[in-house]
């Protein structure tokens, strides 16, 4: 059995003796052209998380701070319609079919070059296009302890090659929210799916993300060119504002006169996780010292986006009036680097119809005082 076997064998066993949560539906609204769409809500006595169909987008989690007060902590909205008139800021969502940035919205495979849209400034493909994963009602089914959504995007969507049917199961265990991918394709392709939630562990509301405090398992990132593309270079984080190996306050660094900083205008950057692809493992952990609210994050990519909503600008509002301003929330998408298409020494991105992809990412919250 391989390592990547045996860990997510004993994740499965651990989370086999757990009962799991309480599932329940119900209707959240309907798209222009009628089809409902369905909010499942998965309750333990720890985490409550909901999860709508549109997008398999996650629209709140809902845990105790350390005096015991239940908040959300995730940035979204309480009416269906908010999220149509939203096209900018994937809240919550699964993003594909290829998460984060293709340079040039081109590339090539088996040969052949593709074209996808330019929807990033009209010069890169940012999370699958103009009409990505986000924006399209997925098939919801109830599994022990969660849901399990399914897509099937067919071959040319947004100009990728080949049939993808694509399995995004949310369960919630105890504490934990677990988020297991699976992938397969009828003809040569490329797929990179991550969450794309916002996190804000004082609640929604609170304030910025700049005091939480952020360790985040890599010693390199990923650096970009002015338009987040990554350049190939696999850079120490030692003795830069990007090295996080030890928990740091978010907004300790980000102003500082760093060009990686300037370029994204905060943290926007592919970390390059330790420990091997495939292996579940530590990602990121996430202290709020204001709540007590801790979230620890692993997974079996190979990279994590962090993400500091550099271009969340107040347009958008909390169901209670507040503004989603910039700094308000954190991202951390578990994910295949950036770009990976056009970078031959990145791990591959590139699915077969021989193979079905698996991964898995997990949500850990607990309080510390």
């Amino acid at each position: 059995m391989t390592i990547r076997g045996l860990a997510v064998m004993l994740l499965s066993m651990a989370m086999a003796a757990d009962a799991g949560a309480a599932v329940t539906k119900a209707a959240f609204g309907k798209m222009p052209d009628g089809t409902a769409v369905d909010l499942y809500t998965l309750k333990s006595d720890a985490l409550e998380v909901k999860v709508m169909t549109y997008g398999a987008r996650i629209v709140a989690i809902n845990t105790a701070d350390k005096n015991g007060k239940v908040g959300d902590v995730v940035l979204g909205y309480d009416k269906f319609s908010d999220y149509l008139a939203d096209k900018k800021t994937y809240f919550g969502a699964i993003v594909g079919r290829y998460g984060n940035r293709i340079a040039h919205g081109q590339f090539k495979l088996d040969g052949k070059t593709y074209d996808v849209p330019k929807n990033d400034n009209g010069i890169n493909s940012l999370h699958g296009g103009t009409v990505g994963f986000d924006q399209h009602v997925w098939t919801g089914k109830e599994v022990q302890g969660g849901v399990e959504m399914t897509l099937v995007s067919k071959d040319g969507d947004q100009g990728y090659p080949g049939t993808l049917t694509a399995h995004v199961r949310y369960t919630v265990h105890g504490s934990t929210l677990r988020i297991d991918y699976s992938e397969s394709t009828d003809k040569d392709t490329v797929v990179n799916l991550t969450n794309h939630t916002y996190f804000n562990l004082g609640g929604v509301g609170s304030g910025t993300i700049l005091d939480e405090e952020i360790m985040i398992n890599a010693d390199r990132f990923t650096p970009t060119d002015k338009g987040l593309i990554p350049t190939g270079e696999l850079a120490p984080v030692a003795g830069t504002p990007m090295d996080f190996r030890h928990a740091t306050a978010i907004g300790k660094r980000i102003h500082d006169d760093y060009q990686p900083l300037k370029l994204a205008g905060g943290y926007d950057h592919n970390w390059v996780l330790n420990g091997a692809d495939g292996q579940l493992k530590l990602a990121a952990k996430v202290h709020d010292l204001k709540s007590g609210r801790v979230m620890t994050v692993q997974t079996t990519e190979p990279g994590v986006q962090f993400y500091t909503g550099n271009f969340l600008d107040g347009t958008f509002k909390s169901p209670s009036g507040w503004p989603y301003a910039k700094n308000t929330a954190l991202c951390l998408e578990t994910q295949h680097f950036p770009d990976s298409p056009n970078h031959p020494s990145f791990p591959s991105t590139e699915l077969k119809p021989a193979q079905t992809r698996h991964s898995t990412t997990t949500f850990t919250f607990a309080t510390q005082k």
